[in-house]
C-alpha cells in the first residue's frame, strides 16, 4: 500500500510539472542601453537586478547570461539595449528563447527612467514597460517596480508575445474549412529528423504532418519505392532537434523543419515552407519531439491548401 501511495504521488507530480511546463515561457534579459551621464554605469546592472527579481517567478525560464554571450559568441552576433524585433527573433532562435526583455536606463532633467521592452520571438510583438523616480533613487528599487509590472504583462498578454499551440482537432476544423470540397491529391510523405547529440527513435514531424493529412481526407501511401508511385504529391523534409537550456526539472529544446511538396510526376516544385519552433518539457527526448511535432503542424496548416490551389 504504502509503494502504491508513492507511485501515485510520484506520478501526480509528474503530471503537475507536465501541466506546468505548457504555461513557462523561456526568457533572455539583454544589457540595458544607457543614455544620460547620470545613467553610465547602470546598464548591466539594470538587467542583472532584473533577472534576480524575475528569477522567482513560476512562469519564467530565464536563460542565463553566460550561455547568451556564448551562443552569441558562436555566431558573431552582438546585441545592445536596443536590439530591434528582428534581431530577437534570429537570437531567440538560436538560444531558445520565447521572449526577450530589453531596454535602457534613461537620465534626463535629474529624473531616472528604466525602460523594458519585452519582445516576443514568435509573433515578433514588441510590448513595453516604464518606471521613473529620482535621479538619486535607488536603481534597485526602481527595478524591482519595473520587474513587478513586467511580470503582469507578460502573465496578461502571452497571448500577444508567444504563438498558441492549437489543439489537434482545431487544426483538423480549420484546415478542413480551408480545403472545402476539392478532390485531395494523394500524398507520399517522407521526413527524414534528428536530436543533435542523441538517438533519434519515432518520426514525430512525419508522424503528425501524417495524421493532419489524413485527418483533412488525404490519402496517404507509404513512403516505399513501389507505393510511392502511386502518389500526386511527394511531400519530403528534413528537421533537427537541440538542447537549448535547462532550469531544474525542466529543460527547453529548439526544433527546426524544412519541407518542400513536388509533383511526382513532372518533379516541379509545388510549395516550400520552414519553421522553427521551441518547447519546454521534462526531458530532452520529449521536448525535442513535441518542438519538431509543432512545426510539422504549423508548415501543415500552411502547405496543405495550397496543394489544392495548384
Amino acid at each position: 500500500m504504502k509503494r502504491m501511495g508513492w507511485a501515485l504521488g510520484i506520478m501526480i507530480a509528474g503530471m503537475q510539472l507536465a501541466s506546468a511546463a505548457e504555461n513557462v515561457y523561456p526568457t533572455a534579459i539583454f544589457p540595458f542601453a544607457e543614455r544620460g551621464a547620470g545613467a553610465k554605469g547602470y546598464g548591466n546592472t539594470a538587467s542583472d537586478l532584473l533577472f534576480a527579481a524575475l528569477s522567482a517567478q513560476p512562469g519564467l525560464f530565464l536563460v542565463e547570461r553566460e550561455q547568451i554571450d556564448r551562443t552569441l559568441q558562436e555566431h558573431e552576433l552582438s546585441l545592445s539595449g536596443m536590439v530591434g524585433a528582428d534581431e530577437a527573433v534570429q537570437v531567440g532562435h538560436l538560444i531558445g528563447a520565447k521572449i526577450l526583455i530589453t531596454g535602457s536606463v534613461i537620465e534626463a532633467d535629474r529624473e531616472l527612467h528604466v525602460v523594458a521592452r519585452i519582445i516576443g520571438t514568435e509573433t515578433s510583438r514588441v510590448l513595453g514597460e516604464t518606471v521613473k523616480g529620482k535621479a538619486t533613487d535607488s536603481l534597485s528599487e526602481l527595478v524591482a517596480a519595473l520587474a513587478e509590472k513586467v511580470s503582469q504583462v507578460i502573465t496578461a498578454r502571452a497571448a500577444e508575445l508567444v504563438a498558441t499551440v492549437r489543439k489537434p482537432e482545431e487544426r483538423i476544423a480549420a484546415l478542413n474549412s480551408a480545403l472545402g470540397e476539392k478532390e485531395r491529391p494523394v500524398l507520399c510523405i517522407r521526413i527524414a529528423e534528428r536530436h543533435v547529440g542523441r538517438a533519434t527513435t519515432d518520426p514525430a514531424a512525419e508522424t503528425e504532418f501524417t495524421m493532419l493529412s489524413r485527418a483533412t481526407g488525404f490519402e496517404v501511401v507509404a513512403p516505399k519505392a513501389g507505393a510511392a508511385r502511386q502518389a500526386d504529391i511527394l511531400i519530403e523534409g528534413e528537421g533537427f532537434s537541440e538542447f537549448a537550456i535547462r532550469r531544474g526539472n525542466l529543460v527547453s529544446v529548439r526544433a527546426r523543419l524544412e519541407v518542400k511538396a513536388s509533383d511526382r510526376a513532372t518533379e516541379r516544385i509545388l510549395a516550400t515552407d520552414r519553421q522553427t519552433t521551441v518547447v519546454v518539457d521534462l526531458t530532452e527526448e520529449i521536448a525535442g519531439k513535441a518542438a519538431l511535432q509543432e512545426a510539422a503542424a504549423q508548415i501543415a496548416e500552411r502547405m496543405l491548401p495550397k496543394l489544392l490551389a495548384e
